[in-house]
């Protein structure tokens, strides 16, 4: 019998419509204000700085930019590639970069 405690992360291969590609939106976010759940829904507020003059000052103004909600399985994967996309991140800052000579020859 299967446990259905433990929500399954992977489910084989995903095809993503390329007729909705163009259409999601990009998400900037700079940290997540606040988190929690209700009714068995992950619910996560994304924010992001905006930076407002104020005279010769600078005034830093924390806006919304998404309230994510999701369920468990999803948060999960959702942390899944967070952490893989983190990982690859830090191969690449690991690695040796190649200077990029003035004048080529």
């Amino acid at each position: 019998m299967a446990d259905t405690e433990t929500p399954a992360t992977s489910q084989g291969p995903v095809i993503i419509s390329s007729s909705s590609s163009e259409r999601a939106p990009i998400i900037y976010f700079d940290g997540a204000s606040c988190f929690g759940h209700h009714n068995g829904a992950i619910q996560i507020e994304l924010a992001a700085n905006l930076l407002m003059p104020v005279g010769a000052a600078v005034r830093v103004d924390v806006v919304q930019t998404a309230h994510l909600r999701c369920s468990v399985a999803a948060a999960l994967a959702l942390r899944e590639a967070l952490e893989k996309a983190l990982a690859m991140y830090q191969q690449g800052q690991q690695q040796p970069t190649e200077e990029i000579p003035a004048v080529k020859n």
